[in-house]
């Protein structure tokens, strides 16, 4: 039976930003690439608590949806899943950590395992255990990050005694370049991955995550893994965003000034009024996971919040506690104390604002607060 989604601890109006947490919008992506995955499973990336967003909530949301099988990166975050799903399929990506093959086995976590070591590591205490049990094997095909070597991979493979007592539920790899459809390595990858594959031919495979979806049908194979996408991120660089926007950061308007012609906002003066202007002080910064990297130069921009329908710049340097915002072209009835602007959502994408602080969705949604309301809806 599933656990009722967590409530969010600090309320809303007593916080000075609020992340909205759309669990329809959720449940709305994962099928939306479910269907694009065509006869593929769907599976989830829940890693990084859901990628900031909770693991409580998120996860409950995407079984209710129909998603079955799950990916962590470390085995405590599969502890803390397998409370929250008793049935779930629970992979840990980070592979097997050595002497702790009883841990993974009591929680029924499978370890992506990525070296020989960490295979017989896990067939002997199969071994022990009294049952050979279920794992994936990771095979590196090109990313160079975690993973059996194709050499390794093909050596395991030979080993008859050990293939005997392994038992591999999944054989997986990573795309590197996926969000960057023409780019050579994809095709490697592929025809690597194949290479794989016809090595374990009865055994599932996965190589896609969120973009590698939408690299086509021969990209599929058994089972995919979305991530970002799930979470609104665009899968596919430089093109429409197929995915609903599922968090929603604001800050709640703390004060609107007055600023005159010549006077400067915030911390090293770094922006100038360059006529008399209304400045609304947000209740949002660093602390907050707002990047620094969004405070403005000298000029206005380009980073931007949305208050009421109407984009505002973001002027001066973001603090620890607090954003400004150049409100001048707006209705003074539109704005006041308690308005909410937003950073990023439905009207400014999470790609679009981690694009003005120089980084990537991924990041800018593991990296948000702790301090903010929480609201799950």
């Amino acid at each position: 039976m599933l656990n009722e989604p967590i409530a969010p601890t600090i309320p809303a109006d007593l916080a000075g930003a609020v992340l909205s947490i759309d669990l329809a919008a959720l449940s709305a992506n994962y099928k939306t690439l479910a269907a694009k995955a065509g006869k593929a499973t769907c599976g989830a990336a829940v890693k990084g608590n859901a990628y900031g967003l909770g693991i409580g909530p998120v996860s409950q949301a995407l079984w209710q949806a129909g998603c079955r099988h799950f990916f962590v990166a470390r085995p405590k975050e599969g502890e803390e899943l397998r409370a929250l799903l008793p049935e779930a399929v629970i992979y840990v990506l980070d592979g097997l950590f050595p002497g702790q093959a009883e841990f993974y086995a009591k929680l029924d976590l499978r370890p992506a395992l990525i070296s020989i070591e960490e295979a017989r590591e896990w067939v002997a205490f199969g071994r022990q255990y009294g049952r050979a049990l279920p794992c994936s094997l990771h095979v590196d095909t090109g990313i160079n990050r975690l993973g059996l070597t194709m050499e390794a991979f093909h050596a395991l493979t030979l080993d008859k005694t050990m293939m005997r007592d392994l038992n591999v539920s999944l054989l997986m790899s990573h795309l590197a370049c996926a969000d960057d459809p023409g780019h050579p390595l994809n095709e490697q990858q592929l025809k690597r991955f194949r290479a794989v594959r016809a090595m374990l031919p009865d055994v599932p495979a996965s190589l896609s995550n969120s973009s590698g979806i939408y690299l086509g049908k021969p990209y599929a194979h058994d089972l995919v893994r979305p991530g970002i996408a799930l979470y609104g991120g665009n899968p596919v660089a430089g093109k429409k965003n197929p995915m609903k926007a599922v968090a929603i950061l604001e800050g709640t308007v703390l004060q609107v000034r007055d600023v005159k012609k010549g006077e400067t906002v915030g911390y090293s003066a770094t922006w100038k009024a360059p006529r008399d202007s209304r400045i609304a002080i947000l209740g949002a910064g660093y602390k907050d996971g707002v990047p620094r990297h969004l405070s403005s130069r000298a000029k206005d921009g380009p980073a931007q919040v949305s208050i009421n329908g109407k984009r505002c710049p973001i002027i001066g340097r973001i603090s620890m506690d607090m954003m400004a915002a150049d409100v001048t072209a707006l209705k003074p009835a539109t704005v006041a104390k308690g308005t909410r602007a937003e950073i990023f959502g439905n009207r400014i994408s999470i790609d679009e604002a981690a694009g003005w602080a120089g980084t990537i969705s991924y990041e800018l949604l593991t990296r948000l607060g702790s301090r903010y309301a929480r609201v799950y809806s």
